[in-house]
């Protein structure tokens, strides 16, 4: 889906802001946050995709205008509800006012079922496709051509794992790009690596 979280290669928004010495939690809330999430997916609540995706479907003024953790805490609380953990009512109850959750989740997809199987040096295309539900295929690299330079072992197809969709786990591929073909005019020459499904391209 193309969301407010897809922000990757996007321009306008300033340089990122970088501070080493910061500290990873800023409020004994965000560990406790940080925790229950992570000790759901342990327990097989739910996996990382439905986790990514649920905070993709927040409400995109929300997600601006939210921290990390407040992100991760909308995501785990959604998905706590749709899979029948705790009702909203009681999340009310207990934090004494509204509590927002994402958007309803939509449909997935499964894999493509004319995947080709590549080999590093060989040139690829990302497809050009526009999906409602969960991808991990990032928008700036959409319709964009590189060339392959490595396979990682397969693993679940996020398009499908996000929605508990069934399908085939598949490799990703590391595949490298020029920054002056993706943002052309607006880039000095730079590669640019990126981890792509196999689903998401076509031979090159």
């Amino acid at each position: 889906m193309d969301g407010i979280h897809d922000l990757g290669g996007k321009q306008g928004f300033g340089r990122v802001r970088y501070a080493p010495e910061a500290p990873v939690f800023h409020a004994d809330w965000e560990k406790r946050a940080n925790a229950l999430y992570a000790l759901a997916v342990r327990h097989g609540l739910f996996n990382m995709d439905e986790y990514r995706h649920a905070i993709e479907r927040m409400e995109p003024r929300h997600y601006l205008a939210a921290g990390y953790y407040e992100r991760s805490l909308t995501g785990l609380a959604t998905l706590c509800v749709e899979k029948g953990v705790v009702t909203r009512e009681e999340l009310e109850r207990l934090s004494g006012g509204t509590f927002p959750l994402a958007e309803p989740l939509g449909p997935g997809r499964g894999n493509a079922p004319d995947r080709t199987r590549f080999a590093p040096g060989d040139r690829v295309r990302v497809k050009d496709d526009y999906v409602p539900g969960h991808v991990r295929m990032p928008a700036y690299i959409r319709g964009k051509t590189g060339v392959v330079v490595a396979e990682t072992p397969a693993y679940p197809f996020p398009d499908a794992h996000a929605h508990r969709v069934k399908a085939t786990d598949e490799p990703t591929y590391d595949v490298r790009f020029r920054a002056e073909d993706l943002w052309p005019n607006s880039a000095d020459p730079a590669d640019v690596h990126a981890g792509v499904f196999q689903s998401y391209l076509e031979p090159g």
